[in-house]
């Protein structure tokens, strides 16, 4: 089972758009999605700069899915 932590907030339409293509890409995979405008050093962190989607530490996108990311977590 793939963890994906996906940086996020409310009313984000991108974050939506991302959430929804990274589940229809992926089999078995969990997203944990972390609100950051609920914790001040993460909304200093990423800013506008969401959504970011992060897996085993690494970043697989920011603001929009990039399908080849899907690669990148298959090669780890």
């Amino acid at each position: 089972m793939l963890r994906v932590t996906l940086y996020s907030r409310p009313g984000c339409r991108l974050c939506e758009t991302a959430r929804r293509e990274l589940e229809a890409a992926v089999k078995h995979i969990t997203v944990e999605e972390i609100d950051v405008d609920c914790d001040p050093q993460l909304r200093a962190r990423y800013g506008y700069d969401v959504p970011v989607a992060v897996a085993d530490g690494r970043e697989l996108f920011r603001h929009r899915f990039d399908p080849a990311c899907i690669e990148t977590i298959r090669a780890s």
